[in-house]
């Protein structure tokens, strides 16, 4: 081989040497499926993690039945988080999801929203409903049959006797945050979603809230994909409990089911 031919040789190993330790260096992408009402807060945690790590997150946010659905076709996620624990659960009786990672992340509060230049004062959910719909009034709500937050809207209903009154006047939509687009747009007068969506959204606010004791837990779990590498996954899931996450979850509206607190600031000087 030829002088010039050695040193051309010499530099391609160099660049594919280099190409390697870029590559060992660079963790591969985690992909994360996360309930509707995480976004926004967890493109924030997921930021923060990447800044720290080096790892980016790829989230696939919807409806947790049609996530669910997705991962049961094979859907390529290392990370589920459900809006409630009956979607978490029907993949870990399915050995989907393991069972050894699975942790109780967060919870919520469910709350009916109105616009927010609305002027009335803050209700119970009774006298919120009979002063907003009247006669023909919509209510926003996730669909009731599958999706959790529409699923805690039918409980919540259902303990305050409401249920019948209302049912034939739903506006159903696919996630929660479809909801409350409806109510954002002004498209219907009021719309039940969790604490964190009325957070997240500037042009609604909180009319009522139902009684915690009206509904299910709300409890977002969250597990790494059965037959996912653990390296791939694992420190993600470990930052999704850690004080910076833990803050930024707690700002956007989340309650901690374990009472995680987020450390306060420290004091300048």
């Amino acid at each position: 081989m030829s002088g010039a031919g050695r040193k051309l040789a010499w530099v391609a190993g160099v660049v594919l040497a280099l190409a390697g330790v870029a590559r060992a260096q660079a963790p591969e992408d985690v992909v994360v499926f996360a309930a509707a009402s995480l976004q926004g807060s967890l493109d924030e945690v997921a930021a923060a993690w990447t800044q720290e790590s080096g790892q980016r997150v790829v989230i696939s946010y919807a409806g947790s039945a049609q996530l669910a659905r997705q991962i049961e076709r094979g859907a390529p996620a290392q990370v589920f988080i459900s809006a409630d624990l009956a979607w978490m659960d029907h993949l870990q009786q399915r050995r989907l999801v393991d069972a050894a990672t699975r942790t109780d992340l967060l919870g919520n509060r469910l709350v009916i929203v109105t616009g927010a230049n609305d002027p009335a004062p803050t209700m119970t959910p009774r006298t919120a409903l009979a002063a907003r719909l009247g006669e023909s009034g919509r209510l926003a709500v996730a669909d009731t049959a599958s999706v959790p937050a529409g699923r805690y809207a039918k409980q919540a209903l259902q303990a305050q006797d409401l249920w019948d009154a209302v049912a034939g006047r739903l506006v159903q939509a696919d996630n929660v945050r479809a909801a409350l687009a409806f109510v954002a747009r002004g498209e219907v007068p009021l719309g039940i979603v969790y604490a964190s969506d009325a957070r997240a959204e500037r042009r609604v606010r909180v009319l009522a809230t139902f009684p915690a004791d009206t509904h299910a837990p709300i409890v977002y779990p969250a597990a790494r994909i059965a037959g996912t590498p653990a390296a791939r996954s694992d420190g993600f899931l470990a930052f999704l409990r850690s004080p910076v996450a833990t803050c930024i979850f707690v700002r956007a509206g989340f309650t901690m089911p374990d009472g995680r607190r987020c450390p306060p600031s420290p004091t300048p000087g």
